[in-house]
C-alpha cells in the first residue's frame, strides 16, 4: 500500500493536470465560436463557386474541356490528401479523419491502384508515414491561411500536370455540430460537377460568355482547388476545438473523480494509522 506521503503526492498530481485540462477546455471554448463563424461564412462562397462550376461545365464538352474538370481518362494513380490538425489533445478527432483515408487507401491498393498521400497536418503526417507513400507534407500553422491551401494547391497541380496522379480526393472532417464531426472525402480532380448545385436565377435573361466557357474553367478550375482546401482547413478547425473542449470537459470530470476517490482513499489510511497509533499507545500504558 501506497504511504500518506505517496498518495498527498498523487492527489497534487492530478490536481495539477485538472487545473491543465480546465485552462484547455475554456481556450477551446472561447476559440470555438470564431472558428465556427469562419467555417460557417466560408460555406456559401464554395457553394456559390460549385454553382457557377457547374453551370460551365454544362456547355463544355470535347477536347476543348479543361484537364482539370475532364481528367486524364483514368483512374490508375491516386492521390489522397488528408489535412488533420498540428495538435492533439481532441479525442478522437484527428484519428477519425486518418482512419476513413486508411479505409480508401487499403480498397484502392486492393483494387490494383497506385495510391500517393499528401498531408496536411502534423498530426496526419505521423500517423500516415509508415505507409512510405507520401509525395509532400505541409504544416497548418496557427491557423488556417489561403497562403498554405495555394501551396497545398499548387503541389497538387504540379503532379497532375506532370502525370503523376490521376484522381484527387480531398479527406477533412466537417463541421456539424460542437458534438458532431463528420470525416469527409471530397474529389479535387477530376471536378466533381455538383448535380444539385443550386442553378444562377438570370431572370430570363439571355447571356453568352466573353470568353468562352473553356478559358473561364481553365481560371477557375485551379481557384477551386484552392477555395476547397482552405474550406477543409477552416471546417477541421471548428471540429477540433469542438472535440478539443469535449475531451478536456471529459478529462476535467474524470481528474476531479479520481481526486475524490484518492481523496478518500487518503484519509481512510490516515484514520486507520490514527487508530493504530492510539490502540499502541494504550496497549503500552495497560503494560505499565
Amino acid at each position: 500500500m501506497a504511504s500518506l506521503k505517496e498518495m498527498r503526492n498523487r492527489i497534487g498530481s492530478v490536481k495539477a493536470t485538472q487545473k491543465i485540462t480546465k485552462a484547455l477546455q475554456m481556450v477551446a471554448a472561447a476559440k470555438l465560436r470564431r472558428s465556427q463563424d469562419a467555417a460557417q461564412n466560408a460555406r456559401p462562397y464554395a457553394e456559390r463557386m460549385a454553382a457557377v462550376i457547374a453551370n460551365l461545365a454544362a456547355g463544355v464538352s470535347g477536347e476543348g474541356a479543361p484537364r482539370l474538370l475532364v481528367g486524364t481518362g483514368s483512374d490508375q494513380r491516386h492521390l489522397i490528401v488528408v489535412a488533420s490538425s498540428d495538435r492533439g489533445l481532441a479525442g478522437g478527432f484527428n484519428s477519425s479523419i486518418v482512419r476513413a483515408a486508411r479505409e480508401r487507401i487499403s480498397r484502392l491498393l486492393t483494387e490494383g491502384k497506385d495510391v500517393r498521400v499528401l498531408t496536411l497536418g502534423r498530426k496526419a503526417r505521423d500517423q500516415l508515414k509508415r505507409l512510405d507513400r507520401s509525395v509532400g507534407a505541409f504544416e497548418v500553422g496557427g491557423s488556417p491561411s489561403l497562403a498554405v491551401a495555394e501551396e497545398v494547391s499548387v503541389k497538387i497541380r504540379e503532379l497532375f500536370e506532370a502525370g503523376d496522379v490521376d484522381v484527387v480526393t480531398l479527406y477533412f472532417s466537417k463541421f456539424k455540430s460542437v458534438i458532431s464531426q463528420t470525416p469527409t472525402a471530397v474529389q479535387l480532380i477530376p471536378a466533381q460537377v455538383e448535380a444539385s448545385a443550386a442553378p444562377i436565377d438570370l431572370k430570363g435573361a439571355v447571356y453568352e460568355y466573353e470568353p468562352d466557357e473553356e478559358t473561364i474553367l481553365e481560371e477557375l478550375l485551379p481557384r477551386n482547388i484552392t477555395t476547397q482546401i482552405f474550406s477543409a482547413m477552416l471546417e477541421n478547425q471548428a471540429g477540433f476545438y469542438a472535440s478539443q473542449m469535449t475531451a478536456m470537459d471529459n478529462a476535467t470530470r474524470n481528474a476531479g473523480e479520481m481526486i475524490s476517490a484518492l481523496t478518500l482513499k487518503y484519509n481512510r489510511s490516515r484514520q486507520a494509522q490514527i487508530t493504530k497509533e492510539l490502540i499502541e499507545i494504550i496497549s503500552g500504558a495497560e503494560a505499565l
